[in-house]
């Protein structure tokens, strides 16, 4: 399927194949610049990146915004098949291998986590854009993000029940649209609908967190890529400890933070999310006319 977006040149939907489990991605522009793999958060999907990878387009990057496999488009994992960071580390592996060269890796949280484990293994990127994420994160803003995706297992039986849902979860935003929500909902035989994700993702990818944590610290220990770490102002995720943790494993790494902003940074600040990685791109990529910052009006957020 290909549409036209204005100023951002074509999109189309990828699919990928990854060991019997397909993987589907939006790529925009025309696939002639550099590139950037945009990764969402656990329960996300690459709509989470639609409105920034479409500015970034506009000013002459490829990008890809992926499903994580178990989350929206992107296939679910066969029954006795644990879903698992090596899992996705893999997949990003086979995502950046379409790009001409290595492509940026712009990672929210779960996103962010796997880039530093495939850069660390792969070499797959040529830099990292971190978002709000470190090797170690503050437990009470997770288990709050967890208990919301345990919530509702029955699901719901309106769309509107989903919306108020939302509602009550980010009270600071906006109240979603039934068309803003939709592609995140799965009608399901029963006639009820249920979020985009498998349910088994959530203990899945939650099991001996220590672990993993040490696991992350050794990985970002070993980035030597440009680095960009870009956390929210409000965010129960990460902290100044976490933060300063990160910085001391990677000390060539920028730090910017998003006034006000909260875990879900490019949603919550789409413009002064944009603006901070366009800066920290474009003294990767300075070329004018090549890969120049995107004005924040070029497409309507």
């Amino acid at each position: 399927m290909r549409m036209d977006l204005p100023n951002s040149g074509p999109v189309s939907t990828v699919r990928l194949d990854a060991d019997g489990v397909v993987l589907a991605a939006e790529r925009f522009g025309d696939g002639k610049g550099p590139g950037l793999l945009f990764t969402h958060g656990l329960g996300q999907t690459g709509s989470a990146w639609r409105h920034v990878a479409r500015r970034f387009a506009a000013a002459g990057w490829t990008a890809l915004a992926a499903d994580a496999r178990g989350h929206g488009a992107s296939g679910r994992n066969p029954p006795g098949l644990p879903y698992s960071p090596g899992l996705l580390v893999e997949d990003l592996r086979r995502w950046a291998a379409t790009f001409r060269e290595r492509p940026v890796l712009v990672g929210a949280s779960m996103g962010g986590l796997t880039g530093m484990v495939a850069q660390a293994l792969h070499r797959s990127f040529s830099a990292l854009v971190l978002v709000d994420i470190t090797p170690r994160w503050e437990p009470e803003g997770v288990a709050r993000i967890l208990q919301f995706m345990r919530a509702h297992g029955d699901g719901f039986g309106s769309i509107e029940a989903a919306i108020d849902a939302i509602a009550a979860y980010m009270p600071h935003r906006p109240r979603k649209t039934a068309q803003a929500l939709s592609s995140l909902l799965v009608r399901d035989d029963d006639g009820r609908w249920r979020w985009h994700w498998d349910p088994r993702l959530v203990d899945d990818m939650n099991r001996d967190v220590d672990r993993q944590q040490r696991a992350l610290a050794d990985a970002a220990s070993r980035i030597d890529v440009p680095t960009l770490l870009l956390t929210g102002g409000a965010s129960d995720v990460v902290s100044s400890d976490t933060i300063d943790e990160f910085l001391a494993l990677v000390p060539h790494a920028e730090h910017h933070v998003v006034a006000d902003a909260r875990h879900l940074v490019a949603g919550d600040d789409n413009d002064a999310f944009a603006a901070a990685v366009a800066a920290f791109l474009a003294r990767l990529h300075p070329s004018p006319g090549h890969a120049s910052a995107p004005a924040v009006d070029e497409v309507t957020p």
